[in-house]
């Protein structure tokens, strides 16, 4: 009877009996959430009627399907694992934080034949723990079982009660709630163990008395935390608004049209929710505010990948941080995942052995398969690097190319750099200035109202326009100093991307 199950829990706890009672001798449940684990096992082994052990280093060995002492004469690995393969009445038998003993080729050995289990008992061992590396002789043994987060029904029963719990000194027995902020609230605690949960849905509720959209903020910014893996992944709430975004119309209106699709995850049918855009273009010209202002516009966090910092100098590393980091922005949906500079931390090549190939199959595989709200917003200055397997139609909904800016919109870049810097755009030839700014960036424009406004401070003088055209004198852009590479971008990009 599992009637006490949520749905999506008693499908896990059926597919973990079939594979205990189909005599599986190693399972291995890699998740941070071990109480979640023990309980889906209490339930196995109720169905299965086998007794049930927990063993940690700490404490030794004792059975948990039922009321028992702890054995603590079983606290060593090599005499725990004696006593499991002595044993003749079997049962399932949990391995808390098993993984460094496995190190130990003897350890490793009698796991092995127990797991092989030629006397025929009924036994299954299950490796839990955060990080679960087996040796080879281990992995064609084992089954690895992924246990599932909470399901949004046991997140919003547990939100409802923590709100009855809360009390305020004039006895007042429960928090109020904002239904809209509730749904809100319970988007982002999805993929958290019920554990680290409840504990920011109590924050959010015990911080004032009542759970409202005002709780949001401090609540993704804790659950970025808890699953930023490495740091790698830098997270960004308040980001850019379209305002701030000078030119770009048809990336704009492209975005637009997409954003009541992306906010709800639910489309016409036959139409898929947007799934991401690569944006090429000459360095300094804005692509990077074009991801911040993507997620804001989407009114989402934005994640920022540092590729550089994935790489790790042991065999395997660099795609199982990438994996992390895939499946952390997938946890924080909905959400931008802005990857910098792609093409300098997946370009394909033979002098590392092959990782950064392993790592190209890792992103594409991800970008092919994901059904989470994260819009990937991939950046690259050098398309010549980048491989054909990622730029192939399909892989993104769109490759824009982000060109120099023209006149309008160096005007327009101008008077946002003024008046960020609190002055009155209307006071300077913006359109001048405008003109005499031929083949210059955004980054290079700001460049020279900043090394002005110097200028100014240094002579005691009120900035003018004066000022910035001799800054703008004195600066030799990229479209200068790089003439040719530059003229190619833009010659490959004027057939092959949508102009930005």
């Amino acid at each position: 009877m599992m009637s006490d199950l949520p749905r999506a829990l008693a499908a896990q706890k059926h597919e973990l009996a079939v594979h205990v009672r189909a005599s599986v001798g190693l399972v291995v449940i890699e998740s941070r959430d071990e109480p979640r684990a023990i309980d889906l096992l209490r339930h196995v082994s109720r169905e299965l009627m086998q007794p049930l052990f927990f063993w940690s280093a700490a404490r030794g060995m004792s059975r948990i399907d039922r009321q028992s002492g702890i054995d603590g004469s079983f606290d060593q690995p090599l005499a725990l694992l004696r006593h499991i393969d002595q044993r003749r009445d079997g049962g399932i038998f949990v391995l808390a934080d098993f993984q460094p003993y496995l190190e130990d080729p003897v350890v490793a050995r009698l796991v092995r034949e127990i797991v092989r289990n030629e006397g025929r008992v009924a036994r299954t061992l299950v490796l839990t723990g955060a990080e679960i590396r087996l040796p080879e002789a281990l992995r064609a043994k084992a089954v690895r079982f992924e246990l599932s987060p909470p399901a949004r029904s046991e997140l919003e029963a547990m939100v409802r009660r923590q709100a009855r719990a809360w009390r305020d000194g004039r006895g007042k027995v429960q928090a109020p709630i904002d239904e809209n902020a509730l749904k809100a609230l319970v988007d982002n605690l999805a993929g958290l163990t019920m554990k680290d949960a409840r504990r920011l849905a109590r924050n959010a509720i015990y911080d004032d008395g009542i759970l409202d959209h005002a709780d949001l903020p401090a609540l993704m910014k804790a659950k970025f935390e808890l699953l930023n893996p490495g740091g790698v992944l830098a997270f960004e709430l308040e980001t850019e608004r379209f305002a701030n975004l000078a030119g770009m119309p048809n990336l704009k209106r492209w975005l637009e049209q997409r954003t009541a699709m992306f906010r709800s995850g639910e489309g016409p049918p036959g139409l898929d929710p947007p799934k991401g855009m690569l944006l090429l273009g000459v360095q300094g010209c804005g692509k990077s505010l074009a991801a911040r202002a993507a997620a804001g516009h989407f009114e989402v966090p934005l994640l920022h990948l540092d590729c550089g910092a994935l790489y790790n100098r042991f065999h395997g590393e660099s795609e199982r941080n990438m994996r992390r980091s895939l499946a952390a922005a997938e946890q924080m949906a909905p959400c931008v995942l802005w990857v910098d500079e792609i093409e300098k931390g997946l370009a394909t090549g033979d002098n590392d052995g092959g990782t950064s190939r392993r790592m190209l199959a890792t992103l594409l595989t991800w970008m092919a398969e994901r059904k989470s709200r994260v819009f990937l917003v991939a950046t690259a200055n050098d398309i010549t690097a980048l491989p054909p397997e990622l730029v192939r139609k399909g892989r993104f909904d769109e490759i824009f190319f982000v060109d120099l800016p023209d006149a309008a919109t160096r005007a327009e870049i101008l008077r946002i750099h003024l008046r960020r810097r609190e002055l009155k755009p209307e006071l300077y030839d913006v359109e001048q200035l405008a003109e005499c700014t031929r083949g210059f960036s955004g980054a290079e424009l700001e460049h020279a109202v900043v090394s002005a406004m110097y200028t100014a401070h240094a002579e005691g003088e009120v900035l003018t326009n004066a000022h910035i055209l001799d800054a703008v004198r004195e600066t030799r852009p990229l479209s200068v100093v790089m003439a040719e590479p530059v003229a190619a971008l833009r010659d490959w990009a004027l057939e092959r991307a949508v102009m930005a």
